[in-house]
């Protein structure tokens, strides 16, 4: 739960794909509470009113898979919300001054985009594309398959994409940075 809240604070991607592996492993526990308490919770060092909070947040999150239907695959609405937030800044950076660095980012990963949706999922937008292809990229190296050419591949073009994306997303949630303003600026 600390874990989450820094990462949300700190890189909304990094974020995202947490809240993925904890929705993973909440399934593999078979979202037994006993299971979640002895496996996620009791190793933990803190104490008991932490961990019962900490334990409240797992079971949270149980419950919300189970009313989205989704327990036995596919992911929390607040992270494909959040992505849908991302995938609106990433289509107002490719419009907008401010997006220029992010434009050339992304046009080394662009040509590798039709391919990638035929890998993993032609509904997807250009950003849910990149986390769902990061997501397996991360699964595989768990699995001890991080040396295939696929998982190289989208590390070397997709993460600088995702990177600058969740930065330009914090500095614009903190304004840092106001794309509107840059843009007035720009002209």
């Amino acid at each position: 739960m600390n874990i989450a809240l820094s990462k949300r604070r700190e890189n909304i991607a990094e974020y995202i794909l947490y809240l993925w592996q904890i929705e993973d492993l909440l399934r593999a526990l078979q979202f037994s509470p006993e299971a979640v308490w002895s496996q996620l919770v009791a190793p933990q060092q803190m104490d008991e009113e932490q961990k019962q909070t900490c334990f409240l947040w797992y079971m949270d999150i149980v419950n919300l898979l189970r009313e989205e239907g989704k327990e036995e695959k596919g992911h929390l609405n607040h992270t494909l919300h959040l992505i849908a937030d991302l995938h609106d800044l990433h289509l107002q950076l490719l419009q907008l001054p401010a997006g220029e660095h992010y434009r050339t980012t992304f046009s080394r990963l662009e040509p590798l985009l039709p391919a990638l949706r035929g890998l993993l999922d032609e509904a997807a937008s250009d950003t849910e594309l990149c986390f769902r292809a990061l997501y397996a990229t991360m699964l595989y190296r768990i699995k001890g398959q991080g040396d295939k050419s696929a998982v190289s591949d989208t590390i070397e073009y997709i993460s600088p994409v995702i990177a600058e994306l969740a930065q330009m997303y914090r500095k614009v949630e903190t304004g840092e940075i106001d794309l509107f303003k840059e843009e007035a600026q720009g002209k």
